[in-house]
C-alpha cells in the first residue's frame, strides 16, 4: 500500500526525509509513503526540500504563502492519501509573547484543517511546539482539536519527547495523528522502549563516524576574541549565567536570563534544543572546543544525513535546521501509522494528552482505559500539564 503524500509549510524536509524513508512490509506487502507534492514560503527551503527529497519531481514544490495559495494547484499535481503539516510555532513557542491563535502565525493552522476537508487523506500528521497545549490559557489546543476532529477524523495528539526515542537532542513537540473515523483503524503511541540503548549523546552524534572534510553546511562560524576567551571560562553544560566568569566577560542582561546563551554542550548527555534564530550567543557551542557548532554538525543532532544538502546562505541554513522536526523521531511516528493500517502491532504507551475519538470507532479500544474518552464536548477537553 502507497500512501500519496502532501505537506504544508514544509520546510527544508525534516518530515519529508522521514516519510520518505518510512517503510513496513507485513504478509509480502510493502506499507510506503511516496511524495506527491509540498509548500512552504521559505526559497531556501523549497530549494533544499526539491533538492533532497524529489529532485526528478521539482515542479512538485510550491513555494508560495500559504495564504495567497490556490489549492487547487496541489489538487492538480495530486491527490494525497496522507497529509503533514507542521504549522508555524512562534505564536506558540514559550519563548516569544506567546500570542497564540490571536497572533499572526497562530491561526495558520486552519490551511491544515482546509487540506483536510479539501484531500479527505486517511490519515494526516500536525506538529507543533510543546508550547501549544499552554497558549492561550489552553484554549488554543483544545479548538484545533476540535476542529480537526469536527472533520471527521480521530485524532491522537502526544507530546514526543525525542531524545527517548533514540534523537541526541532534548527536542520535546506535540505529534497529532489523525485517522479519518471510517476507515475504523486505531492508532496507538509507539512506546519509547525499543530505542533505549540507543547512545544519543550528542558528543557520539557528532563524533561518530567523523564528519568527512569536504560535507556540505560544515562551515566554521568566525568568533570575536571576546567570544573565545568567554567560552574558555564556561565548561560544559554552563552556560555565561551559571560559569564563574571574570567581571569584563559577563552579560548585562536585565530580567529573564536565557539558559542558552553561551551554553557549551555536555558531551556525556544529548545536546539541548537546537534552534533556528536568535542572536550572540544562540548558536549552540562546542563542549570543548571554544566555538559554536558548524550547520553540518547541528544537522546531526536533528538527524539529517551527512549528504543531506541545505541550501541559501549560512545563517539561512541554520534556521532551516533549527525549524525542522528530528528525521529519526518522525520516522518512527509515521512507521507506527503504516503498521496501524497494516494491522501490525507493536510496543506503546499510554498517550499523555487525551485523544478525541469519535463513537464509531470506539470499539477499537479498552473503553475502561480511563486515558481512551470520548470527548464530544469541547468544554469538557482538559489540556492536561505533562511531566513524564
Amino acid at each position: 500500500m502507497i500512501f500519496k503524500f502532501g505537506e504544508l509549510f514544509s520546510g527544508p524536509g525534516g518530515i519529508g526525509l522521514a516519510a520518505k524513508l518510512a517503510s513496513i512490509e507485513h504478509n509480502g506487502e510493502i506499507f510506503k509513503i511516496e511524495h506527491a507534492w509540498a509548500t512552504d514560503y521559505d526559497k531556501d527551503s523549497c530549494e533544499t526540500y526539491r533538492n533532497n527529497i524529489c529532485p526528478e519531481k521539482p515542479n512538485t514544490v510550491i513555494c508560495k504563502d500559504i495564504r495567497k495559495l490556490d489549492f487547487e494547484i496541489l489538487k492538480k499535481i495530486s491527490d494525497i492519501d496522507a497529509l503533514a503539516f507542521g504549522f508555524p510555532c512562534n505564536d506558540f513557542s514559550v519563548v516569544g509573547e506567546q500570542k497564540g491563535i490571536n497572533g499572526i502565525y497562530g491561526p495558520l493552522y486552519t490551511y491544515g484543517v482546509k487540506a483536510i476537508n479539501i484531500f479527505r487523506p486517511k490519515w494526516f500528521l500536525a506538529e507543533n511546539v510543546s508550547g501549544l497545549r499552554n497558549s492561550n490559557e489552553g484554549k488554543a489546543f483544545k479548538i484545533i482539536i476540535n476542529e480537526l476532529f469536527n472533520s471527521g477524523y480521530s485524532i491522537y495528539p502526544h507530546l514526543y519527547k525525542f531524545e527517548r526515542y533514540g534523537v541526541p537532542q532534548a527536542r520535546h513537540r506535540i505529534i497529532i495523528i489523525g485517522i479519518r473515523k471510517d476507515l475504523n483503524i486505531p492508532f496507538a503511541i509507539p512506546s519509547p522502549e525499543p530505542f533505549s540503548e540507543i547512545d544519543i549523546t550528542c558528543k557520539n552524534a557528532i563524533e561518530n563516524p567523523p564528519i568527512p572534510p569536504n560535507a556540505p553546511n560544515n562551515e566554521l562560524t568566525k568568533q570575536s576574541k571576546i567570544v573565545i576567551e568567554r567560552l574558555k571560562h564556561i565548561k560544559p553544560g554552563e552556560n555565561a549565567f551559571t560559569a564563574d566568569l571574570p567581571d569584563h566577560l559577563r552579560l548585562n542582561v536585565n530580567g529573564a536570563k536565557i539558559s542558552q546563551i553561551y551554553k557549551r554542550l555536555d558531551p556525556d548527555k544529548p545536546a539541548y534544543t537546537v534552534t533556528g534564530s536568535g542572536g550572540g550567543g544562540t548558536h549552540v557551542y562546542h563542549w570543548e572546543e571554544p566555538r559554536a557548532l558548524t550547520n553540518r554538525e547541528r544537522a546531526r543532532l536533528q538527524t539529517f544525513p551527512d549528504n543531506f544538502i541545505f541550501y541559501g546562505s549560512k545563517e539561512s541554513v541554520r534556521k532551516q535546521i533549527g525549524m525542522a522536526v528530528p528525521v529519526r523521531g518522525v520516522k518512527i511516528i509515521l512507521e507506527s501509522v503504516l503498521k496501524s493500517f497494516a494491522g501490525i502491532e507493536y510496543p506503546a504507551i499510554e498517550p499523555n494528552i487525551p485523544p478525541m475519538i469519535h463513537p464509531e470507532n470506539l470499539n477499537l479500544y479498552n473503553t475502561n482505559n480511563t486515558q481512551i474518552r470520548l470527548f464530544d464536548n469541547l468544554e469538557n477537553y482538559i489540556v492536561p500539564n505533562i511531566n513524564y
